[in-house]
């Protein structure tokens, strides 16, 4: 009897420690509704804690853009410089090479000497579309002019020239000189030219000197 009436007392201390731990776990979850959530978790709609997930991918802002359109976009009415095309030419080829348009000692000519860095798209006609225009900018196409001036926000890390300046028409004049002899060029390359890199890499399928000595290699 006294051994039956231990195990009675036990079993109700026991109880009431329980009930207690649930009340305390209750009184928490009031306390903080979002404490039981993993932050992180994908979220339902009865989770009180979804519209302040703070590992939930926040989408890019509608028209946020790294470089702002209208910087680059020829306003309506503008009047170009107009002059000799040859004294612009002149001028713009001394502007190619000038690092002090830049903010960063960039020069056109840094990036696009002997046509380096020009895509096959650079010898159609303008305005085309323009990869780097389309990710910076969001425009679908853009003018000669106005893809000088992105040049200059972009990789000179300038201002844009002013849309009426002998500069910017010089720079264009030259730009298309520099566009005709890219397009003749492209041209007069043979089709089906071979890599002229491909006999020197040694990792090559012919005479893989690595081969041998590849661990993982099938045996």
């Amino acid at each position: 009897m006294r051994l039956r009436g231990l195990l009675i007392v036990v079993m109700l201390i026991a109880g009431i420690l329980g009930l207690g731990l649930i009340a305390a776990d209750a009184a928490q979850k009031a306390a903080n509704p979002c404490a039981a959530a993993n932050p992180c978790a994908p979220k339902k709609a009865a989770n009180p804690c979804a519209p302040t997930n703070p590992c939930a991918a926040k989408p890019a802002k509608a028209g946020k853009w790294e470089v702002d359109p209208k910087l680059i976009t020829r306003p309506a009415g503008t009047k170009l410089f107009a002059g000799k095309r040859a004294e612009l030419v002149k001028l713009g080829e001394q502007l190619w090479k000038d690092t002090k348009l830049s903010t960063n000692g960039l020069s056109c000519q840094t990036c696009h000497q002997n046509n380096a860095a020009f895509k096959p798209g650079f010898a159609k006609p303008y305005p085309h579309a323009v990869d780097m225009v389309q990710e910076k900018a969001g425009l679908a196409k853009i003018h000669l002019d106005e893809m000088v001036q992105i040049c200059m926000v972009v990789p000179m890390a300038a201002k844009p020239l002013a849309w009426d300046s002998k500069e910017l028409a010089a720079l264009t004049a030259y730009s298309g000189e520099v566009q005709k002899k890219f397009k003749a060029a492209a041209s007069k390359k043979p089709a089906g030219a071979k890599n002229p890199c491909a006999a020197k890499n040694p990792c090559g399928a012919a005479g893989n000197p690595c081969a041998p000595k590849n661990p993982c290699a099938p045996k």
